[in-house]
């Protein structure tokens, strides 16, 4: 096959004299889907970027079809045939499928938007490649794998030719992921090139045809994927052999440490995104909750963490939520992970050592002997602690946060999260986006704080993480609990799917009925 894409010797400092990549030579040839992989921190989106023109490049060059290019801009990319589809979606739900298509490109007609010729020419694409999407439907009524969809369309609108996917299954369901690939290799087939960005070792095996491996900024190598085990490229990511988390000790459930009942909350437009919900979540145990981005998940935990209203019972340490009364329940022992480390969960303009001690200044722990007064020799002892006990990859506790990875960010955040003794640990997504060494220490971690006598709630849309990580598992759909697996391990992911999709559901009161053994 031929070679259709170049990038030679592409190096990037950052400010801070750190090598984000470094002298690093990767090609893709016309017709493959070819993996791009690496720890958090390795490179990888940083040299995406630089090919899709949002960052520049300090050395080095780009050839398309064996011509050198100058990238300075996303539009670059795209008159040269350059799609990117972001991790996070890039759509207007309040604009129709065709207009999130076009959206910057419009056809006019004299002084008007000619919206039959894009509605028209939408169709014919959707059709082409099978995307089954409706040109005039809303996309906030369509479901996440669907909105990939357009994401996936709207570079082919553009006449993209390499498409870039970064995490593009992180939010599917087993089912939408088949469907997925399903489209990638008719995409292949047709000619097409996909430079597939993801975590997901087991999805690599299935779908890649070689993969590249970066290391700490650097091209570690270029293997044909048929060739290596999921295990070699874990070896090869980080240089040494790998050994996950595979088998956890039994769990010791024992207080109620979380106690929802009956618990409802309705938007404003008067849509009821939580309808009569009940959950436990006692001491010594991991619950799993699992369900398609958007059936009320964000709610729910909005409601435990005290940042909205409801209707029902929602009981923390055996005393009830109240909303806005945030640091009252972090005084009494709850955690939160968020799942947005970018807006809730850190303050990107300050240093790590700053959001280290961020939960930690109203008590007398880090306090010098005059009143009121930060020590800060205790903050540095603590902040240098944290970041070699989490193996947080900085130059130094007084980095910015906008100059650490994301693997690197949700390391900080957890490392904060855990530092004080805690009765209950609300972790959403915790290790979305991030390599599997680190999404690896994270699960340690829960584990670990399970063992120590805290509950866990883990929200996740990996349910490979799910399974793994978790002691039980239930699953939401529009709003409501439709199943409660009591043994996680004994689940598969296709189980999980058909609820996730609303195809299958166990009856309410069944549920509760089981909910450890009895309804209270």
């Amino acid at each position: 096959m031929e070679t259709v894409l170049e990038m030679n010797g592409i190096s990037k400092v950052y400010p801070n004299g750190v090598y984000a990549n470094k002298d690093v030579d990767f090609s893709v040839r016309k017709g493959e889907i070819h993996a791009l992989v690496g720890e958090n921190g390795a490179g990888k989106s940083t040299l995406m970027k630089i090919l899709f023109g949002l960052e520049q490049a300090d050395t080095g060059n780009i050839k398309l079809n064996g011509e050198i290019v100058d990238i300075t801009k996303p539009g670059d990319a795209i008159d040269l045939g350059i799609g990117m589809v972001h991790q996070h979606f890039m759509l207007v739900d309040s604009l129709t499928v065709a207009e999130n298509t076009a959206l910057g490109t419009e056809i006019t007609k004299g002084l008007f938007i000619d919206k039959e010729t894009i509605n028209k020419k939408v169709k014919e694409i959707s059709d082409l490649y099978n995307f089954a999407l409706n040109p005039n439907d809303l996309v906030g009524d369509l479901s996440v794998g669907s909105k990939q969809r357009v994401e996936i369309l709207k570079t082919l609108y553009r006449s993209a030719k390499v498409i870039i996917l970064d995490e593009p299954t992180a939010v599917l369901t087993p089912q939408e992921t088949k469907e997925l690939f399903e489209r990638l290799l008719t995409l292949k087939e047709e000619g097409h090139t996909i430079i597939f960005i993801s975590h997901k070792l087991d999805e690599i095996k299935q779908i890649t045809d070689r993969v590249t491996i970066l290391r700490r900024g650097e091209m570690i190598c270029t293997v044909n994927t048929k060739d290596v085990t999921e295990r070699e490229i874990s070896n090869l990511m980080i240089g040494d052999e790998v050994d996950l988390l595979s088998k956890k000790s039994d769990p010791n459930p024992k207080d109620t440490i979380l106690d929802l009942a009956g618990v409802s909350y309705t938007l404003p437009d008067g849509y009821k995104a939580l309808n009569d919900i009940y959950l436990k979540v006692r001491s010594g145990e991991i619950v799993g909750l699992a369900g398609i981005e958007g059936n009320g998940q964000k709610e729910l935990i909005d409601i435990i963490t005290g940042f909205l209203p409801y209707e029902g019972s929602a009981k923390f340490m055996g005393e009830p939520i109240i909303k806005d009364e945030i640091a009252e329940l972090r005084s009494r022992g709850l955690c939160y992970i968020p799942s947005d480390r970018m807006t809730k969960g850190a303050i990107l303009s300050m240093s790590i050592e700053e959001n280290l001690i961020a939960n930690r200044v109203r008590g007398n722990v880090l306090h010098s002997n005059l009143p009121f007064i930060l020590s800060k020799e205790k903050i540095a002892k603590y902040a240098d602690e944290s970041i070699e006990n989490f193996d947080i990859r900085t130059d130094s506790r007084t980095t910015p946060m906008s100059m650490l990875s994301g693997g690197n960010m949700q390391k900080v955040v957890v490392a904060r999260e855990f530092s004080d003794l805690s009765h209950m640990v609300v972790a959403d997504q915790p290790t979305r986006g991030i390599d599997v060494v680190a999404a690896d220490s994270i699960h340690r971690m829960l584990v670990k704080k399970r063992e120590e006598g805290a509950g866990v709630l883990l929200v996740s849309a990996d349910l490979e993480e799910l399974i793994t990580v978790s002691d039980s598992i239930v699953v939401i759909y529009s709003g409501e609990i439709v199943a409660y697996l009591p043994k996680a391990e004994e689940v598969t992911q296709m189980q999980l799917g058909d609820y996730m999709l609303g195809a299958n559901r166990m009856d309410a009161n069944t549920i509760r009925r089981n909910l450890y053994g009895k309804t209270e």
